[in-house]
């Protein structure tokens, strides 16, 4: 008897003028699942065997994957399995925060191959702008002598920095870098790089790492609550990033508070990093401020667990209107934080969340912690080319459709 194992995929369509989505379904099945021979991929896409063989092929034949050595499964004829070549392509990944940015390049599986940093000058995005087209091109350098294919194969450059994006006043919010929200940025990349250059908010980048690599791998509706300088969600919905109108989606930070803020005081102004440095008068744009923030929190430090207590009451409010609004299968905890940090600021939420009934059917934990690595959202920077290149769009089949008509 076969062992038939579940496999998590995405439908294709087997419609005339489908055969890119069909491609990306591929791949991302293959990216969910790992090695899958073409049997395997038929029974989890729905598609046809003829359509899988013809679509592998040409895989195959564009580097993207490559066969293994064939396996028998009980007395049935030999099967070959795929995998992706993680070679078959590269992207560049930006984060660009008030005083430094990072960037990244990965693979096409989403491993970190080569990382840099540097500091930016204050509120002088033209100035930060050389800086961060330097460090690209330091890492394109790297890049190309770990593949001598990576330029040929570099799918695009992600950027990500605080939102909301595209308001036209922005006050005395430091928040929202306003110097930067007002420079072209995304032009001058591209014409400084040569690469198509895409934009996300921190909470999004975090979310597409986190899908990619992360607890949201293979999940089909998540919510990633990230704890920043700011504070934002990221919405995976029905698989797909979700981004807005705008791409302004998951700005809860900007949200007033309730029940506990009376004052008219949003979100991230009592439970982010920004108001913890604020609690405990440091310099956010201090080196080293990581390093003391993870010392702090292992140490248990009074000032700083004062400040977790009241920040898990509004963050605990957040996850309830997460919840409510979106309804997803678990909420993942993100941060540039320190682990020590994050894992401070879930325990203390957990006791808050126990007296909202939860379902009793959940195969996800309710609140779980993600990705806490400073870098997570130049990972995440890098994860969106990758994406936009490869992964299933189930709205650009209802655009081929409607076009069809």
């Amino acid at each position: 008897m076969n062992d038939i194992r579940p496999i998590r995929a995405t439908s294709g369509t087997n419609q005339e003028g489908a055969s890119a989505h069909n491609r990306r379904v591929m791949i991302d099945a293959l990216r969910l699942n790992g090695a899958l021979s073409r049997a395997d991929l038929a029974r989890a896409t729905q598609l046809t065997k003829q359509a899988v063989s013809n679509i592998i092929d040409e895989l195959e034949r564009d580097g993207f994957v490559v066969p293994l050595e064939a396996v028998r499964k009980g007395r049935g004829q030999p099967s070959t399995p795929y995998r992706l070549v993680p070679e078959g392509a590269f992207a560049i990944g930006l984060q660009i925060d008030r005083h430094l940015t990072r960037a990244v390049a990965v693979d096409l599986v989403g491993t970190v191959l080569v990382r840099s940093e540097a500091n930016l000058p204050p509120d002088d995005p033209a100035g930060g702008v050389r800086v961060i087209l330097g460090l690209i091109e330091g890492i394109r350098t790297e890049l190309s002598r770990i593949s001598a294919q990576s330029e040929k194969r570099l799918v695009g450059l992600g950027v990500a920095m605080p939102g909301p994006f595209g308001l036209a006043e922005f006050g005395d919010n430091k928040w929202m870098m306003p110097a930067w929200q007002k420079f072209p940025l995304l032009e001058t990349l591209a014409a400084g790089t040569g690469l198509e250059v895409g934009l996300q908010n921190d909470a999004a980048a975090c979310a597409t790492a986190e899908r990619l690599v992360g607890a949201a791998h293979g999940v089909d509706h998540a919510v990633c609550l990230y704890v920043g300088y700011g504070i934002g969600a990221g919405l995976i919905l029905n698989g797909e990033l979700y981004r807005g109108g705008n791409g302004n989606a998951g700005e809860i930070g900007m949200a007033l508070l309730s029940p506990r803020g009376t004052d008219g005081t949003v979100l991230e102004h009592r439970a982010s990093l920004a108001s913890l440095y604020q609690h405990l008068d440091l310099d956010p744009s201090d080196a080293g401020i990581y390093e003391h923030v993870d010392t702090l929190a292992m140490a248990g430090d009074p000032e700083l667990l004062g400040w977790v207590d009241a920040a898990a009451q509004d963050l605990r409010w957040s996850v309830q209107l997460i919840e409510t609004v979106f309804d997803p299968q678990t909420v993942i905890l993100t941060s540039g934080a320190p682990e020590a940090l994050a894992r401070l600021i879930l325990q203390a939420m957990h006791p808050l969340l126990q007296s909202i009934a939860a379902r009793p059917d959940r195969t996800l934990p309710r609140l779980q912690l993600g990705i806490t690595d400073p870098w997570s959202i130049a990972l995440g920077a890098a994860s969106e080319p990758i994406s936009r290149a490869f992964d299933p769009r189930f709205s650009a089949i209802l655009k081929n459709r409607v076009g069809a008509g």
